[in-house]
């Protein structure tokens, strides 16, 4: 537990979202938290009041990363929208299926979870879903302003597609199989207009 660690704070987080994304908010004890990380409780408290506040620092730091991501997939200036955006459904699909598949994804992990046991947690939630909407939105906003996409409603649009990403995340950790993926690949080319 003493282990010295340049950023105390940063690694906290980023041990919390590798066990997280693994076992869940309520199933991890604030004990297996801190053995893992090599961190001793004060240095915890000193950062966090409690793990509720830690929930919340978690999901911003996850969203700013998972946000990081998205300007730079959607930032290609030799891709025009729609190929920006099928780089973005085919790299959530290949998190999910595959012989590397990795579901880390806090969001899909934790929303059910934590909505109805943290009023903070939720709205860093909502606040981070509403962000990566709208960057989706840009995205298709640019897809329509480059001839690469046809929409007159681009933010119902992309609140369509994340939702039914979403939940075709949620199937394909209940099935245990690529079915609901492949779907809704197949339902966001037909939406983007993506040519077989």
């Amino acid at each position: 537990m003493n282990t010295k660690h340049h950023d105390t704070r940063q690694h906290l987080l980023d041990t919390g979202r590798d066990i997280l994304a693994a076992r869940g908010f309520s199933s991890v004890g604030l004990s297996a938290l801190l053995q893992q990380a090599g961190v001793p409780k004060g240095s915890f408290y000193h950062y966090f009041k409690s793990k509720e506040q830690f929930g919340e620092a978690l999901l911003e730091d996850y969203f700013e990363f998972y946000l990081g991501e998205l300007n730079q997939l959607f930032s290609q200036p030799s891709q025009t929208g729609q190929q920006q955006l099928m780089s973005y459904w085919q790299e959530w699909q290949r998190r999910y299926c595959g012989p590397n598949s990795r579901s880390d994804c806090l969001v899909v992990k934790l929303s059910a979870e934590v909505a109805d046991l943290s009023e903070p947690m939720r709205l860093t939630l909502k606040a981070g879903t509403d962000k990566v909407i709208a960057r989706i939105t840009h995205c298709i906003e640019a897809g329509i302003n480059d001839g690469s996409l046809q929409s007159t409603q681009p933010a119902f649009l992309a609140t369509s597609l994340y939702q039914l990403w979403l939940g075709a995340s949620l199937l394909t950790k209940l099935h245990r199989d690529e079915q609901h993926m492949n779907t809704a690949m197949q339902l966001t080319r037909q939406l983007l207009g993506v040519q077989s």
